[in-house]
């Protein structure tokens, strides 16, 4: 019999501690999601209150993230992501000891701007540990990590929180903090791979104004808000009450149908990192997008149960190429550091988790299910429609920059270890 082949053969050894990483976060987040709400009511606020808590961290994420981005050009990518780590660790740790619940939403949105920093240093030091040929492929690896721990880490925060709501919190805590070592060891030292500058004296980094007038980008930015409003909040947000109020059966399905979106798009992230690495990145976001808009239109035609777990399937695997192509894009046009970049794709993302369910909830209460799913569809759609008009971004078999004169073309890459 084969052995099966190991999805980090041939990558470098960062790729495999930053989806370690990725795992320990997701998995933390995950045990501390089912207590927080739980906690909140034991300080006698209301449901409202309690919620609050919750969109703290998500609010100060995002408002967060341009600073996070100017650290990881003035800093560098490693530093900002330790500090991030240790920050959230910290944060929770003493979230588990507050006394208030005004000290719990402060110290959960202390929590927010050190998730910003880890998340959009990790990324920008993914984006440049691996070499444009494998690029899809890493991506799809970190994000493997994440999606896994973030399956896991509701189960264990579950029986957890039975046992008293502040635990959760302390175990995130040590999980970060075993974490945060792992990586300060592992990382010390690596190789990143830049774009070549022209011979110019131009700085090894890339301004967000340069990339903004880059039509890849501008494509990787539509279709990271499609799916941040899609995945992370109509999803999360419309479906649960759609299974019930609109398909008429039990809260289980709601489960049932995450379950089987989250296996498909975990089944198919390897081989949407493949086709990302090897067909381009173009053509990775067009299949992506299409197959996410084809699962909106299925919810939105139609009422049943089985086009319902059908549209779930397709969504996952839309997700799984949406979730690697575009972050590849972002590697692909950066030219040493980029952490401004990275931090406004991060934040078209959380944008339209936070627009999605809002414009959604409207659309619900004043029309029907069937035109909040149609709107999410046609926001989806502009992704793909965007990667038709774009070049292909993956540079790497390009010859690299003519050190012979400053209007030398920038397509190439190059190594060099930083300590």
């Amino acid at each position: 019999m084969r052995r099966p082949s190991n999805p980090f053969a041939g990558m470098p050894r960062e790729v495999a501690v930053l989806a370690a990483i990725a795992f320990a976060v997701a998995v933390g987040f995950g045990v501390v999601a089912p207590a927080l709400p739980v906690f909140a009511r034991d300080f006698g606020v209301g449901h409202t209150a309690a919620a609050a808590v919750i969109s703290a961290f998500a609010l100060m994420r995002f408002v967060s993230a341009p600073l996070a981005g100017r650290l990881v050009d003035r800093i560098g990518e490693r530093t900002v992501m330790l500090a991030g780590i240790f920050f959230v660790a910290a944060s929770s740790a003493l979230a588990g000891l507050a006394q208030s619940y005004l000290q719990l939403l402060l110290l959960r949105s202390v929590g927010g701007v050190g998730s910003a920093m880890f998340t959009v240093s990790a990324v920008s030091l993914l984006l440049r540990v691996v070499d444009a040929d494998r690029r899809g492929r890493a991506n799809g690896l970190f994000q493997a990590g994440f999606l896994i721990g973030g399956l896991m880490g509701p189960v264990v925060g579950g029986l957890l929180t039975e046992l008293s709501p502040r635990l959760p919190f302390f175990v995130y805590g040590a999980t970060l903090a075993v974490a945060g070592t792992i990586g300060a060891l592992s990382l010390a030292r690596t190789t990143l791979h830049e774009r070549l500058g022209r011979q110019n004296g131009e700085t090894n980094r890339t301004s967000l104004r340069e990339a903004l007038r880059h039509r890849a980008y501008q494509a990787a930015l539509v279709s990271n808000f499609g799916t941040g409003w899609a995945l992370f909040g109509v999803r999360s947000s419309l479906i649960p009450l759609f299974v019930v109020e609109g398909l008429k059966v039990g809260a289980i399905w709601t489960g049932i149908g995450f379950l089987a979106g989250s296996a498909a798009q975990a089944l198919s992230l390897v081989s949407a990192g493949k086709v990302a690495d090897q067909a381009g990145r173009r053509p990775a976001m067009i299949l992506g997008g299409s197959v996410a808009f084809v699962a909106m239109v299925v919810v939105t035609v139609s009422s049943t149960l089985p086009t319902y777990l059908l549209a779930m399937g397709l969504f996952g695997v839309g997700a799984a190429f949406l979730g690697v192509a575009p972050g590849a894009v972002i590697g692909d046009i950066m030219r040493g550091r980029g952490g401004q970049v990275v931090a406004v794709f991060q934040m078209s993302s959380d944008l339209g988790a936070i627009a999605g369910p809002l414009v959604a909830g409207v659309l619900v209460d004043n029309l029907s299910f069937g035109s909040a799913f149609g709107v999410t569809a046609a926001i989806l759609v502009f992704g793909p429609l965007l990667a038709l008009r774009m070049p292909e971004t993956r540079y790497a078999r390009q010859p690299v920059a003519d050190p012979s004169g400053p209007g030398a073309p920038t397509l190439g890459e190059h190594a060099r270890p930083e300590g």
